[in-house]
């Protein structure tokens, strides 16, 4: 699958929630009403780049072809005695307002675990339950955002000639999130559903019984946002069954894509745990 293909997968992402008050967190919110390809793509990212910065590579594009928008600087890395204490993800300008934007970036997978917790929000967690949602805003609003606001990030700042009282602060904090089977046709509370993209089952549920007539790949992490129609090899159940049990015994969740018919895919978690 080509960086096109990847690119138009973030194009149709969404962010994880619409409405401001939520988290008590702002989005920066994209217009992204155009998602045509241009045919001239030209997005450098390194062969081995993880998916997290990979999708950075793309928010960074779009934003310098906007005309309202201009990425000032990325990845800016604090130090305190020669260690590093975090990262500003972006410093971009809105070149209309002639104001700075401190924006987070982020892309998650979660998947909806009904019975792990009592708020709807703490049920939204990693593949493999090394994150949750609740871990990750905790972390924004205790580390990744105040960062803007210490000593050792000012003197940064003053060499771009930028006063951190002056720049705004955002998130843009997209969502792949799965549910359960039975959840498949149900609104979830609180988060934007327009992000639910697939479901996940246990592994007891993965079987030839209930699977058997379909069709199969494990896409490479790096194509996990990527539509499953661009997919160019399928197997059997059979097939991608040993696949699967290889990855599980590793404690990897895979992700599967699941071709019923030539124009019907589905994507779907399988959990080890």
């Amino acid at each position: 699958m080509c960086i096109d293909h990847q690119y138009a997968g973030f194009l149709n992402s969404f962010q994880l929630w619409e409405r401001d008050s939520l988290f008590d967190l702002s989005q920066f919110h994209m217009d992204v009403s155009n998602k045509s390809i241009p045919n001239n793509l030209s997005i450098c990212i390194p062969e081995n780049e993880v998916l997290g910065k990979r999708i950075e590579y793309f928010f960074e594009h779009y934003i310098n072809n906007t005309n309202n928008y201009q990425v000032i600087a990325k990845g800016i890395q604090v130090f305190l005695n020669k260690t590093t204490i975090g990262e500003l993800d972006f410093l971009i300008k809105d070149l209309e307002k002639n104001q700075v934007i401190h924006i987070e970036f982020i892309y998650k997978f979660y998947l909806y675990v009904p019975e792990i917790a009592t708020t709807e929000l703490q049920k939204w967690i990693g593949p493999n339950r090394k994150d949750s949602l609740v871990e990750k805003i905790s972390k924004l609003k205790e580390k990744q955002l105040p960062l803007l606001y210490r000593h050792e990030t000012a003197m940064i700042l003053e060499e771009l000639n930028i006063r951190p009282e002056d720049v705004l602060q955002r998130v843009s904090f997209f969502g792949n999130l799965f549910v359960p089977t039975s959840y498949q046709n149900k609104n979830i509370p609180s988060l934007n559903n327009k992000c639910i993209v697939g479901f996940w089952i246990h592994a007891k549920e993965f079987t030839e019984e209930k699977y058997g007539a379909n069709l199969f790949t494990i896409p490479s992490k790096k194509n996990w946002m990527t539509h499953p129609v661009h997919a160019k090899n399928w197997a059997s159940f059979s097939t991608i069954y040993k696949q699967i049990q290889i990855s599980l015994s590793q404690k990897k969740s895979p992700l599967l894509w699941i071709k019923s018919s030539e124009d019907s895919f589905t994507k779907c978690f399988i959990v080890w745990w």
